[in-house]
C-alpha cells in the first residue's frame, strides 16, 4: 500500500510541474509537496519497509557500529524502532548528497550572477558577432560541449543560460537554443570523468579509467550533439534579434569599466575551472571547490569596490549577487531530489533496475539504452547507483573499463536531456530560463532521442 502510494504521490507531483503553465502554480512549491510528502509517507509505513533491502542491511551495520550495546536479539524485539532510526538514516544520508549539490548550485549561480552584474559576459559576447542563427547555434553548442568536459555539466548549464539572455531576446529562440544547450552540455559531460556527476561516480568506483572512458566515449557523445545540431542547421533560418543591452537600468545606475569587466570575468571563469582542479587533487566533494571560489570572488568584489559609496557598488558585490539568486529554482532542485531519494530508499529504483535485467534477460545494450531513458523521468544517479550494486567488478563485459560500464557512462550522462527534468542542467536551465515543459517536450524532446539514438548505434557499431 504504502510503496503504491509512494509512486502515485510522485507520478501527481510530477504531472504537477509538467502543468506548471497551464495550472498557473509554481514548480517549486508541487516539487516540495511532492519531495515532503514521500517522505512522510515513507516514514509512516513503516511495516512495509523490506529488512532484506541492500540499504536496510547496510543501515543495520551502521547502526551496531554506533550503538554497540544493541545486539541482534535488541533489534529483532524492538524492530519498529530500529526501522525509524533507518528512515531518519535515509533522510540524513540523502540530504547530506542533495546539500553538497544544492551549496555547488547556489555557488555558481552567485559567481555567475557577479560576472553578469559587472557585464563580464560581454568579453565573449562581444566577440560572437554574427547573428545567424545557424552559425550561432554552432559556436554556442560546440562552446557547451568543450565547457562541460572541462568543468561539468551543471555548471556549463548555469553559465550558459546567462550568455543566452545576453545574446538573444526573442523567448522561442532563446528557449530553442538553450534546449540544445541541455543536449550539448550533457553529452560533453558523458564522456569526461569530471563532467557528469554519473561518470564521476563509475570513476571513483574503480568501473572505468579516465583515459578509457575519453578515448571510448567521445565520439559517440559527439554524434549524440551533431546529429540534432544538423538536423536544424537544416531547418532554422534568418537571424536572431539581440535584446539591447545597453539600455540595462542596472548597469547605468552602476558602470563598470572595461578594466573591472575583464578581471571579474577572469576570477568568476578562473573560479570554476578550479573546481575540478580542486577535486582532483584534495578528493574533497566539489561544493567545497566552488564555495572557496566564491570565497575569493567575495573578497576580490570587496577590495575593487572598496572605495565606491554603497549606492554604486551594492549591486556589484556578492551581497548584492545573492538577492538576485533565483532561490525558487534551488527550492525546485531540493523538492524534486527529496522526492527521488525517497523512491530509492523505499526501493523502487533497485526494482526498476531488477525488472530491467529480467525483461531484456541480460542484455547490456538494452538495459543501458533503457537506463538511460528513464534518467529522463527520474535522476540518473540513483538509477547508476543501482546499476553498480546489481552488477559487481569482474570479467568480459562488467570488468574495468568494460563496454557494460562505458555504455552505462554514456546513456546515463546523456538520457536525461530527453526531458528537461531529466538531468541537473535541464533542471537549472529551466529554472533560470523558465522554459515550459510541455514545449520543451514538442520541441527539443525528439531532437533529443534522436541524437541519444545515433550515439548509442555508434557506440555499439564501434565494439
Amino acid at each position: 500500500m504504502i510503496y503504491f502510494l509512494m509512486l502515485l504521490v510522485f507520478i501527481l507531483g510530477y504531472s504537477l510541474i509538467a502543468f506548471e503553465h497551464t495550472i498557473k502554480i509554481d514548480k517549486a512549491a508541487s516539487a516540495l509537496i511532492t519531495g515532503s510528502l514521500c517522505w512522510a509517507i515513507f516514514a509512516l509505513g513503516l511495516f512495509e519497509i523490506d529488512i532484506n533491502s541492500n540499504n536496510f542491511e547496510n543501515f543495520l551495520k551502521y547502526f551496531q557500529s554506533k550503538e554497540i550495546n544493541y545486539t541482534s536479539d535488541f533489534i529483532t524485539q524492538n524492530i519498529n524502532y530500529v526501522k525509524k532510526k533507518f528512515v531518519l538514516y535515509e533522510l540524513s544520508h540523502h540530504l547530506s548528497e542533495i546539500g553538497q549539490i544544492l551549496f555547488f548550485l547556489l555557488g555558481a549561480m552567485t559567481i555567475v550572477e557577479v560576472v553578469d552584474c559587472h557585464q563580464g559576459f560581454s568579453v565573449i559576447t562581444d566577440r560572437i558577432k554574427t547573428n545567424n542563427k545557424i552559425k550561432l547555434l554552432w559556436i554556442l553548442c560546440v562552446l557547451s560541449f568543450v565547457f562541460s568536459a572541462t568543468l561539468d555539466n551543471l555548471t556549463t548549464a548555469i553559465v550558459m543560460s546567462a550568455l543566452l539572455t545576453k545574446i538573444i531576446e526573442d523567448k522561442k529562440d532563446l528557449w530553442l537554443f538553450a534546449g540544445m544547450v541541455i543536449i550539448s552540455a550533457n553529452a560533453g559531460g558523458a564522456w569526461s570523468p569530471i563532467g557528469d556527476i554519473t561518470t564521476i561516480m563509475l570513476w571513483i568506483g574503480g568501473q572505468i579509467t579516465a583515459v578509457n572512458i575519453i578515448t571510448s566515449i567521445i565520439l559517440p557523445s559527439f554524434v549524440c550533439m551533431i546529429v540534432p545540431l544538423i538536423y536544424l542547421t537544416f531547418k532554422l533560418k534568418g537571424n536572431i534579434k539581440r535584446p539591447q543591452q545597453g539600455n540595462e537600468i542596472s548597469h547605468s545606475i552602476n558602470p563598470t569599466t572595461k578594466f573591472e569587466r575583464k578581471l571579474i570575468f577572469s576570477f568568476g571563469v578562473t573560479g570554476l575551472l578550479f573546481v575540478p582542479f580542486f577535486k582532483t587533487i584534495t578528493g574533497l566533494p566539489p561544493f567545497i571547490g566552488i564555495l572557496f571560489s566564491l570565497g575569493v570572488m567575495w573578497l576580490a568584489t570587496e577590495v575593487l569596490h572598496r572605495n565606491k559609496n554603497y549606492k554604486e557598488k551594492s549591486n556589484l558585490i556578492i551581497i548584492g549577487a545573492l538577492k538576485k539568486i533565483d532561490t525558487a529554482t534551488i527550492f525546485f532542485f531540493l523538492g524534486i531530489l527529496l522526492a527521488v531519494a525517497s523512491l530509492q530508499s523505499m526501493g523502487h529504483l533497485n526494482d526498476m533496475a531488477t525488472i530491467l535485467d529480467n525483461t531484456f534477460n541480460g542484455n547490456i545494450y538494452a538495459i543501458n539504452i533503457m537506463i538511460g531513458l528513464l534518467s529522463a523521468i527520474v535522476d540518473n544517479v540513483p538509477l547508476v547507483a543501482g546499476a553498480m550494486g546489481m552488477y559487481e567488478i569482474g570479467t568480459g563485459p562488467f570488468a574495468a573499463d568494460g563496454i557494460f560500464w562505458e555504455f552505462l557512462a554514456y546513456c546515463a550522462g546523456t538520457g536525461g536531456s530527453v526531458l528537461i527534468i531529466g538531468s541537473a542542467a535541464g533542471i537549472a536551465v529551466m529554472g533560470i530560463l523558465k522554459i515550459d515543459f510541455f514545449w520543451y517536450v514538442k520541441r527539443i524532446s525528439l531532437l533529443a532521442l534522436l541524437g541519444y539514438f545515433a550515439g548509442a548505434l555508434t557506440y555499439y557499431f564501434m565494439q
